[in-house]
């Protein structure tokens, strides 16, 4: 049967003491941290809940994220029955029970009935569709929760019937909030251990959550647990005694200070020197440290134009491939995508070629005046325009041998002008015969016709 005791009071006597994270849970939308979008003052889910205007939802978001506890606050502000289970332990004869609790509730006392059900897309499509027609009756209000899109997991007719909502991430200036309402709460929290973090454990367990609220308060609990008071009665907690409660060590590393510029720099100079070893290396120094990944694929997509360019024009493909990978699926597992995207980038011939050329042409842009497009190459969609020459004596390339015809799309000022000089190296070296080639067909031509 479900556990509707899932939020029992602090004080419940006979029962093992809850963990923080449970203890902590917002008693109202005022204490409750993040996700403005939808417990903010203005917010119109907010009010619609005040005025008692609930529907059935589908929570989605990251783990720690507040789902759990605003399926509660909306039952507690409309003064519904609340009933909680899990889709993990739960299955159809469990929803039976419920549904007819439900009934007796309304029956009876006139009440609605909140049934809210955790990780919701792991109910097959039998289990979802036992919820259909006690939806539709008003039986229930049902509050889905999942970390999957429920696009893909949540049949479709419940998800016609209910309205998603999106939890944001946590933000670490969220984390930190929580964090310190923790350690002075003297009722609910750690205050009465008198609990004294130091500034870099509390910014590793921020930094390891990834967002989740619960990782931090379980690590202070944890942390606190296994710290003796000192002379002064006060737990100490410091870089080390975190790092074991999160099983985690702290690296080297400021995201926001030096050491996030020269460890960037250091994967950039190995991708550029053709080192996949230690290009891995320092790629799995930032991850591990808890990098933004995406910004890290952004650096390779940077690099794959900047440093290999047209030597290989698929390292481009393969930096933009890898972005997509992680945003796809996300980390951890998107590390192998980046992985992957590295070794291929340090492993690729290389060419600065695009980068000079584009720092020569930008070069001209910037320091001359911009002189006008040629008449033989503009567009001539109006009779004005043909009037005046736009467009006249353009030469189609098409209807050329090889595709070739001597014309210039240059300003005159510009004329002859070369900004882009291949190498040797990689593809490069099929782009650079293949404009001799051009170039001497041209050159002779010129030259017959004299």
């Amino acid at each position: 049967m479900a556990d509707d005791n899932l939020f029992r009071p602090p004080e419940s006597e006979g029962r093992p003491p809850r963990p923080l994270a449970d203890r902590m849970r917002p008693r109202d939308f005022t204490e409750f941290v993040g996700q403005e979008h939808i417990v903010g003052e203005h917010s119109v889910i907010r009010k619609a809940i005040e005025q008692g205007e609930v529907h059935s939802i589908i929570f989605w978001g990251p783990p720690g994220t507040g789902k759990t506890t605003l399926a509660y606050l909306i039952a507690k502000s409309t003064g519904s029955d609340f009933i909680a289970f899990s889709a993990v332990t739960s299955g159809v004869k469990e929803i039976r029970e419920v549904i007819a609790r439900a009934e007796m509730n309304m029956k009876i006392n006139g009440k609605r009935t909140i049934l809210f059900v955790d990780e919701i897309h792991r109910f097959n499509k039998a289990q979802q569709d036992a919820f259909l027609p006690h939806v539709e009756k008003g039986t229930i209000i049902l509050i889905g929760a999942t970390t999957e899109n429920p696009s893909f997991e949540v049949n479709s007719a419940l998800l016609s019937r209910s309205r998603v909502v999106m939890l944001k991430k946590l933000s670490e200036d969220d984390l930190r909030e929580i964090a310190r309402r923790a350690l002075e709460d003297d009722e609910r929290g750690l205050g009465k251990l008198r609990v004294l973090v130091s500034d870099e454990a509390l910014e590793h367990a921020i930094n390891q959550a990834d967002g989740d609220a619960r990782v931090v308060l379980n690590a202070l609990e944890l942390a606190a647990a296994a710290t003796s008071p000192d002379k002064d009665g006060i737990r100490r907690i410091d870089l080390e005694t975190i790092e074991g409660a999160l099983q985690k060590k702290a690296l080297l590393y400021d995201r926001a200070g030096e050491e996030h510029y020269n460890i960037i720099s250091a994967l950039h100079k190995s991708l550029r020197g053709s080192d996949p070893d230690a290009a891995l290396y320092w790629l799995a120094r930032m991850l591990e440290a808890g990098e933004d990944p995406l910004y890290v694929a952004r650096r390779m997509v940077r690099f794959a134009s900047e440093d290999i360019g047209n030597a290989d024009p698929n390292a481009l493909v393969v930096a933009i491939a890898a972005k997509g990978a992680v945003e796809f699926i996300g980390m951890p597992e998107g590390d192998l995508a980046l992985a992957q995207a590295a070794v291929y980038l340090a492993t690729a011939p290389k060419s600065n070629a695009i980068y000079k050329a584009y720092e020569k042409a930008k070069h001209d842009v910037l320091s001359r005046t911009a002189p006008p497009v040629p008449l033989h190459i503009r567009n001539a969609p109006t009779r004005l325009m043909k009037e005046l020459g736009f467009g006249k004596e353009y030469k189609y390339p098409h209807g050329y041998e090889d595709a070739l015809v001597e014309q210039d799309y240059l300003p005159a000022a510009l004329r002859g002008r070369i900004y882009y000089e291949p190498t040797n190296r990689g593809y490069e070296a099929k782009i650079k015969a293949r404009l001799e080639r051009w170039r001497a067909i041209l050159n002779e031509r010129r030259r017959k016709s004299k």
